[in-house]
């Protein structure tokens, strides 16, 4: 087997609380949840063995099953989405070359994310990690701000040196950039992107180590790799003139749901 995409779900969400249950209007009025969307989205994906959604709540998997969705039933303990993957992999007793992680907030992950993240760790042996990052327009940096500076948690930017891997990610936004950037010219941020690949040795190590320090603050499941001295690739990723939001809180519902409808997406 070669690629897996795990789907982590929870409904006890801190911010946002039977997050994955949330039902999205498209283009067309037709609503589905947040979950199925996702699903929706990797099974768009080419050249996956295996699509999973993994979860310890049994009103997500009832909901996932019913529309189709192999389900995997993990601990109530799991931490965060890595974690749970990596139950979910060990509970199957899985061991593919890729484990993808495409995180249950991010229905408009465009496949293409996928394939390039993919590639790019098959490209880079050194890596045991990578995650897309997606350059922001001026616009969509002042969006990220806006957010910061009205006290909502909401997408989450990195920085990465001249080989690509990764120096910090931050839920403030990153790097600082005096003055302001034209609406839809490109700016020197880039907005990390909920999607994660694995080669599962390392997924497997990850869920052994104690939350890091830096992981706990910025409460990014993906520094405790950085804490560890782990590299982490980081993939550019060209969004094709698509637009990219992620549900993290409730304000985010009407926003992504506009994009739907400027994209056409049912």
């Amino acid at each position: 087997m070669s690629v897996v995409i795990v789907i982590p779900a929870r409904f006890a969400s801190s911010r946002y609380p039977g997050k994955p249950l949330v039902e999205l209007r498209g283009a067309q009025g037709e609503a589905r949840s947040l979950i199925r969307r996702s699903w929706d989205a990797a099974m768009q994906v080419p050249g996956i063995d295996r699509v999973i959604v993994a979860t310890d709540d049994s009103r997500i998997a009832d909901h996932a099953v019913g529309f189709g969705a192999e389900v995997a039933m993990t601990a109530t303990t799991c931490r965060n989405g890595t974690e749970r993957c990596a139950e979910a992999m060990a509970n199957l007793g899985l061991s593919p070359e890729i484990v993808v992680n495409l995180q249950g907030d991010a229905p408009l992950t465009p496949a293409w994310f996928i394939s390039d993240l993919v590639a790019g760790l098959r490209a880079d042996p050194l890596a045991e990690v990578a995650t897309p990052v997606l350059r922001c327009t001026g616009q969509m940096r002042a969006d990220l701000i806006a957010d910061r500076h009205a006290g909502r948690v909401g997408g989450t930017t990195a920085v990465f040196g001249a080989t690509g891997h990764a120096l910090y990610f931050s839920k403030e936004v990153i790097p600082f950039v005096p003055g302001d950037v034209a609406p839809d010219a490109p700016s020197p941020v880039f907005h990390h992107v909920g999607v994660y690949a694995y080669r599962p040795a390392a997924l497997a190590a990850y869920a052994t180590w104690d939350e890091g320090t830096l992981e706990k603050l910025e409460g990014l499941e993906q520094l405790r790799f950085l804490e560890r001295g782990r590299p982490v690739l980081c993939v550019e990723v060209d969004s094709r003139g698509r637009e990219f939001w992620e549900l993290n809180n409730p304000q985010d519902v009407p926003r992504i749901e506009a994009m739907m409808a400027r994209m056409g997406l049912t």
